[in-house]
């Protein structure tokens, strides 16, 4: 194999030029004095790092931003600056912590207005700096400094409020006028896209930041916030004069709940926004509340007040304050508005939220505006906008979607992509309407599941769930982090908001621990489930998916994955277990929970479960020994899980509230707590689960399709006990193997069709290569990941993929690029900008001449380095097979050396996953095939296509675009005539006959070659 010639990256080694490299450290030194005015430790501290961490940018150019010198100068100045000042911060060095703030009030802002960059681009580039400048932060200020760091928080902090200002913009555009209209009925010139200049329009939003610096300081959820700006809204209309009200009182879209004396203003919100009227009466509260201490205007009875802005509103329960919104007051208001912001900013400040009510700051970026700050942020294009979920808004490859059950919330027909705040709004209908009507202890039915083991373990169960919810949702650690404001029901708030969702989440896993339970049983035909209901690593991986799924309704901003597994003490491996299982068990779950939950499991299959410190590697020393060694060598083990009583003392736990335990079964339930994989010493049974038995995601499309295709002749038997049972105990499903192996084989197995559903996409793209380097890429891909595993280790699996692809289009003599293939990449889901650019490598101590020790290096010198000497005879095996088989023609041979493993062939995967959006007719819609997407955008293929959600034409209604796809589906016939959904004599086709001949068409599929298609050229 030959390497890859360096010269298909730019670069630009600063350090070779020592003159540059001292204007480099000049520049830098007089931005934090003169700049920046830094006090003495900061400045000394950014001058180390900034020196430490300067070559890592040197090397490949190209991996920053646009390439420019210039450019990653900028950027590596502010993360330096970023970074010393959140660790100086957290330190508890109270002395630097004022000294940093009261001295220069040093803010994000400030550093990027000084370094000439944008959020969007900072946060984009941001996580590559984290993983190359780790070690040197890690000595610098201990090993957690990623915590302190708070990188990711802040990202989701910047992508929530632009949610919340575009929202707010769109309100406030479609309720008042911009300006004065004098009460004329004629329009005034305002334009979609204009300036707001209005000071109630800044009213607005400084009084919702006041609301979120004082009253919602630590609950930053976006679910609460919406709830808060929603009470500014309301204010807004009681308050402002009604001539600049854009919309009248009687439009149904926005007020639609009245009675004999007016509009019922909260109920109506509450309906518009599908959230409950007792929350938002408790957030009016603290917006009232808000009012009178800092603006100091005296609350009264609305109904008591006369006031041409409450003429037909129903005023009973609601606060009026007189001249709040005159020209006098207002002024004074704004001022006191923006000094009690400015003051909150300078005590503890990162993001002046101010910026976003700002369209025209440069801070912000190009984004913004048009609502795809998340697609920006990860540097990837997104048919929908995935700010709306925690997790990506696109179907898991790997788990089509099922028809929503009958009554869920899911189930409802949407014919356009939900906005974020009402995608957010709606999930959190669900957990209010669905879940918290629950009681919060085990049903009667779980109870009697829990007392039919060998012992009860009902109090087990309940004491368990409440010390790790205890730990997830603290109540007294919320109140550790500095306080800006000075309301005294601050504390108060916390405290309910942890508890809320402590109970949100325990009602959820009670709720899922039942349906498995029930499945388990009828199966097995027995209701003794010891074996699953005293393992503590189930449980906890029950609670942590629970609460997880809380976190993501509410869209936190202080809690983001993989918080919940640090808090639980398990890891990725043990969670991806039980993920499809809860999916399965809970068929009312909304469906942007279920794809937070699929997007999650693909996150934790393709690089978390190989990430140090993963109980994987604990499995794979039993079930593959020859690893041992490699695993041991880089300290990949993970830690024992702490005990239930270790997490009850850290967490400071009073035993009064909890239920007690008889010393024995507390003896027992210890002992299996502090092992590797910790389970009850119980042997496993014979039986097989229903929670494991498909080996699939969440979707019967998907079960059909393997049946179909015979993916696999038969599913894996293990039952969900041994998943978690000590790797070294017999498998159930009998063959000598133990529970680590059968595990290892299942994960892998998951493993190869995540890869499958990636390397089809990649072919797709890379249209001029023959469909045979799709079966010889996913070939060699196994074979890897079989013989050759130790190259996953700390690392991310497309990083294996693309070099897979490289590889085989090296050996098979294609014209193919990493260039191109990077290009390419770039187009995909999945693709995040480190995958390709910052590559784990532990050089050994014995190089001469060269970098050695652990480094992240990019794809090509990975390649070049470690993969190429580790996989060449499996490329040569690969391609010695090829030409055995043009040289027999198709005979008898295999292709495939003696000793090794045999390898699946390509499965047979969806063109597409039908979603039925009719209860009543068979109209189904998929996703857009990928290859497609080129030849839709082309200019010259437009006329082939008609979509629904875009116009044909320009300016068109899209009734007329139905009418223009009906047209193109009956043109050859004389009568111009519509598809007939509703006729009386329309045969109706069954779900699963549409879903099986989709599938069946799959297997056989043919692109067809009517319309152009867009070339595309590589990035120069």
């Amino acid at each position: 194999m030959e390497d890859i010639s360096s010269s298909t990256a730019v670069s630009i080694d600063l350090q070779s030029d020592g003159g540059q490299n001292d204007a480099i450290e000049v520049r830098f030194m007089a931005l934090c004095k003169s700049a920046l005015s830094l006090e003495e430790n900061a400045y000394a501290q950014a001058i180390k790092i900034f020196k430490e961490t300067k070559y890592l940018t040197s090397s490949n150019t190209s991996a920053v931003g646009s390439g420019t010198p210039e450019e990653i100068e900028r950027f590596l100045s502010a993360f330096v600056l970023y970074s010393v000042k959140r660790l100086l911060e957290s330190t508890g060095d109270k002395e630097h912590r004022e000294q940093l703030s009261h001295d220069n009030g040093l803010t994000l802002c400030r550093i990027l207005r000084s370094v000439k960059l944008n959020f969007l681009d900072f946060f984009k580039e941001l996580p590559q700096f984290v993983v190359k400048a780790g070690p040197v932060l890690c000595n610098l200020y201990g090993a957690d400094w990623e915590k302190r760091l708070e990188a990711k928080e802040s990202q989701a902090n910047f992508v929530n409020l632009s949610t919340l200002s575009r929202h707010y913009k769109r309100a406030y555009q479609e309720l008042f006028w911009a300006n004065d209209t004098s009460g004329g009925d004629k329009e005034p010139p305002v334009s979609s896209t204009m300036s707001f200049s209005s000071d109630f329009y800044r009213f607005g939003w400084l009084l919702f930041l006041s609301l979120r610096v004082h009253a919602l300081s630590h609950v930053k959820d976006l679910v609460t916030s919406i709830n808060g700006l929603i009470s500014v809204l309301a204010i807004l209309i009681m308050h402002l004069p009604v001539q600049f009200r854009k919309l009248s009182l009687k439009d149904e879209g926005w007020f639609a709940k009245r009675g004999e004396k007016g509009v019922h203003l909260l109920a109506s919100l509450c309906q518009k926004y599908d959230t409950s009227e007792d929350v938002l009466k408790q957030m009016m509260e603290k917006t009232n509340s808000l009012i009178a201490e800092i603006l100091k205007v005296q609350p009264q009875v609305a109904s008591e007040c006369e006031s041409e802005s409450l003429i037909d509103i129903d005023t009973e329960g609601l606060i009026y304050y007189k001249g709040l919104m005159e020209e006098s007051c207002l002024k004074t208001s704004l001022n006191t508005l923006e000094k009690d912001y400015n003051e909150a900013l300078h005590q503890n400040g990162d993001l002046d939220e101010r910026i976003f009510i700002d369209e025209d700051d440069s801070l912000l970026g190009s984004g913004i505006a048009s609502g795809s700050t998340s697609d920006n942020l990860t540097g990837t294009k997104r048919k929908f906008d995935p700010i709306s979920s925690p997790a990506r808004m696109m179907t898991s490859p790997l788990s089509p979607f099922r028809s929503p059950p009958p009554g869920s919330l899911s189930g409802a027909v949407s014919r356009m992509a939900p906005t974020p705040v009402t995608a957010a709004m709606t999930t959190a209908k669900w957990l209010r309407t669905v879940v918290s009507p629950l009681v919060p202890n085990p049903s009667p039915k779980l109870g009697r599941f829990l007392a039919s083991c060998d012992r009860d373990v009902t109090n087990e169960v309940v004491r368990r769930a409440l010390i790790i919810l205890e730990a997830i949702f603290p109540s007294s650690a919320l109140g550790e982090r500095c306080l800006t404001g000075n309301l005294q029901t601050t504390n108060l708030m916390d405290n309910i908001w942890a508890e809320q969702r402590r109970l949100e989440a325990l009602k959820l896993y009670y709720r899922v621990l039942e349906a498995m339970c029930t499945a388990e049983a009828q199966i097995l035909h027995v209701a003794n489930l010891t074996s699953l209901l005293t393992n503590e690593r189930f449980h906890r991986c029950m609670l942590a998916c629970s609460a997880e799924l809380v976190l993501a309704t509410h869209k936190t901003v202080t809690m983001l994955f993989p918080a919940v597994l640090e808090r639980t003490g398990i890891t990725a491996f043990d969670l991806s277990k039980v993920i499809e299982g809860f999916v399965r068990h809970e068929d009312s779950l909304p469906r942007e929970l279920r794809r937070h939950l699929n997007s999650l499991e693909e996150r934790l299959l393709e690089s978390m479960v190989w990430e140090k410190g993963s109980s994987l590697y604990n499995s794979l020393t039993v079930a593959r020994p020859g690893l041992s060694a490699e695993i041991s060598r880089l300290g990949l083990l993970a830690e024992p899980m702490p005990s239930l009583d270790a997490i009850a003392i850290h967490m400071n736990l009073s035993s009064a509230g909890l239920p007690p335990i008889p010393p024995s079964q507390k003896h027992e339930s210890s002992a299996g707590q502090n092992g590797d994989i910790m389970s009850p010493k119980r042997p496993c049974t014979e039986y097989r689960s229903v929670l494991v038995e498909r080996n699939s995601f969440t979707s019967p499309v998907k079960d059909r399709l393997l049946a179909l295709t015979n993916l696999k002749s038969k599913l894996p038997p293990p039952a969900l006990q041994s998943a978690f049972a000590s790797p070294t105990r017999p498998s159930p499903g009998g063959g000598g193997e133990t529970c680590a192996e059968t595990g290892i084989d299942i994960f892998f197995g998951k493993i190869n069709k995540l890869a499958a559903v990636r390397v089809n996409g990649m072919i797709e793209r890379l249209q001029q290569l023959q469909q045979h380097i799709r079966e010889d890429v996913y070939s060699l891909f196994q074979q890897v990941l079989i013989q050759r595993t130790s190259l996953f280790f700390n690392r991310h699996i497309d990083q294996i993929l693309l070099c897979c692809l490289y590889g085989i289009a090296k050996i098979s003599k294609v014209e193919l690029t990493f260039r191109e293939i990077i290009y390419n990449y770039r187009k995909q889901p999945q693709c995040k900008p480190h995958v390709f650019r910052s590559v784990y490598v532990d050089r050994p101590t014995t190089r001469h001449n060269a970098r050695t020790g652990r480094d992240h290096v990019d794809i090509i010198a990975f390649y070049n380095e470690i993969f190429v000497p580790a996989a060449k005879p499996l490329l040569a095996e690969i391609s010695s097979a090829g030409t055995s088989t043009k040289a027999d023609q198709g005979g008898g041979k295999s292709g495939q050396c003696p000793a090794s493993p045999k390898v699946s062939p390509f499965p047979s995967l969806p063109d597409m996953s039908p979603k039925k959006i009719s209860a009543v007719h068979n109209v189904y819609v998929s996703p857009l095939r990928t290859s497609k997407v080129d030849a839709l955008v082309s200019h010259a293929s437009k006329s082939y296509y008609a979509c629904v959600g875009e116009s044909t034409h320009a300016y068109q209604s899209p009734s007329k675009d139905l009418a223009a796809i009906n047209n193109r589906l009956n043109g050859n016939r004389k009568a111009k005539m519509s598809l007939a959904f509703d006729g009386a004599d329309v045969g109706l086709v069954s779900d699963s006959i549409v879903a099986n001949s989709l599938n069946l068409q799959n297997g056989n599929h043919t692109t067809s070659t009517g319309a152009p298609l867009k070339t595309e050229q590589p990035e120069s």
